[in-house]
This record gives C-alpha cells, sequence and structure tokens, in this order.
C-alpha cells in the first residue's frame, strides 16, 4: 500500500515585507484532514498556497515522504489539489470541458478510484448544466463545477480555501461526504475554513502566540 506523509517544519512566509507564517509545524498522514483555522489575515491562504508551490517560503521545510523516499521538492505540487477563493474555471467554456481541462490537466495516475465527469456532475446536482457556460452559472453552482474537479482528477493531498463558500445546506452536505471519503481512501485534505468541518479533523489555529 501505498504510504505518504506530508511535514512542515518551522515555517516561516513574508509577503512584502509582513511575516504572515511564522514557526508553523506539523505533519499529516494518509487518512488524515487539517482543520486550518484563524482570523482573517492569520494565514490560511498562505499557508495552503505555499504548500501548493504557489508562493515562496522565507525560512522552514515543506516535505512530502512516500514509500519511505523523500519527494523532490519542485514535484510536491504534482500531489496537490488547490482549490482557492477564484475556482479556477475559465468563464467561456460550458460546465463539461472546464472539467475535462482539468482531468487531462491532471493526468490522474489513479484512474479506478475517479468519478466521470458526468459522474461528477451527477454528484453535485449538476448534470443538467453540463453544456451550460460556466459564466452563466450561479455562484453556488460555480463552486460546486470546482468541487467537482476533486472528483475526476486525482490528487492524493487537497488544498481547500473555504470549499464550503456560497453552497446551500444539501451542498454542504455533500462535501462533506466526499471528504470523508477521500480521507477513508488514504487521501489527505488540508481545509481552511471559517465553518466547523462536520468530520473529526485535527486542528490547527493560526494567529496565536
Amino acid at each position: 500500500m501505498l504510504t505518504m506523509q506530508l511535514n512542515v517544519e518551522n515555517l516561516f512566509v513574508e509577503r512584502g515585507q509582513n511575516l504572515i507564517l511564522e514557526d508553523i509545524s506539523f505533519e499529516l498522514c494518509q487518512g488524515q484532514g487539517l482543520e486550518i483555522t484563524g482570523s482573517n489575515g492569520s494565514g490560511k491562504t498562505t499557508l495552503l498556497r505555499t504548500i501548493a508551490g504557489l508562493l515562496p517560503k522565507t525560512k522552514g521545510n515543506i516535505s512530502l515522504i512516500k514509500d519511505g523516499q523523500p519527494v523532490d521538492a519542485n514535484n510536491i505540487s504534482q500531489y496537490c489539489h488547490y482549490l482557492g477563493d477564484q475556482n479556477a474555471m475559465k468563464s467561456g467554456l460550458s460546465v463539461y470541458d472546464n472539467l475535462k481541462f482539468w482531468q487531462d490537466f491532471y493526468r490522474s495516475t489513479l484512474p479506478s478510484t475517479l468519478l466521470s465527469i458526468d459522474e461528477a456532475l451527477k454528484t453535485l446536482g449538476l448534470l443538467g448544466a453540463s453544456h451550460l457556460p460556466y459564466e452563466h452559472l450561479s455562484k453556488g453552482q460555480r463552486r460546486r463545477i470546482a468541487l467537482a474537479k476533486l472528483l475526476v482528477a486525482h490528487r492524493p493531498i487537497w488544498l481547500l480555501d473555504e470549499p464550503t463558500s456560497g453552497l446551500d445546506k444539501n451542498s454542504d452536505k455533500v462535501f462533506t461526504q466526499m471528504l470523508d471519503k477521500h480521507l477513508e481512501q488514504n487521501g489527505m485534505a488540508l481545509v481552511a475554513s471559517h465553518t466547523a468541518i462536520e468530520i473529526d479533523l485535527n486542528r490547527l489555529q493560526l494567529g496565536e502566540k
């Protein structure tokens, strides 16, 4: 069985002249999730984007151990699904074509664990919207399409920034089920959220001294 562990050690991150993250350390193993909490500006998004390789670290170490061997630091992002607040979809493309783009881009290595695009859309209650341009969707629908991206391309580490933003109660429940299943299948997840996640996760509070 694949064994994997994400280690963050004494991480410092500056943006401009401001120190956003100071001396952050934690370990995350297969099947574990970490809920990241903190006030606005405490560094939740910065932490996720740094692990995803989208922001440089100032000091410290981010490492991924796979089957007892370290993954090259430049390749850690290839194991991550980053879901930010902008959803990362092209407004002029249809819902289906957006998901097809990401499916091809991520080039999953575990296709047996994935859903087809239609199955993912059905899970999120949007199968009938597959032909619509993304720009025609509501805020909640756009967020659900972004969540569907997690289901059509496998990455073991989910980095989720306010994943339930704009979702109704039913869609929030679907997301919780998705996250729970991902962890059951030996995935890992870091979830930055202002609202409590309805499953048992470890917790990292930012902004505390």
